[in-house]
């Protein structure tokens, strides 16, 4: 999952070298902490969040492949 939001998120930004996605787990669920360069962020996020969204949702169609829950977090 980790593999799959870092994928995404370098193919969006103009400064791919400072996309890190950090994993972390809380009790069922898998974290996916995005950072990106600031000026990236609105290019994450998208119009009305709907890129984030979209990231979402696929993260969540792949986590339950796995029995697990996952969330992305896109931290500043």
């Amino acid at each position: 999952m980790k593999e799959l939001v870092t994928f995404i998120a370098k193919a969006l930004v103009d400064k791919p070298e400072n996309v890190t996605v950090e994993e972390v787990a809380k009790d069922e669920t898998i974290v996916e902490e995005l950072r990106v360069a600031k000026e990236d962020l609105g290019k994450v996020i998208g119009k009305q969040g709907r890129t984030a969204r979209a990231i979402r949702t696929l993260l969540t169609a792949t986590s339950s492949k796995v029995d697990k829950r996952a969330r992305l977090e896109i931290i500043e």
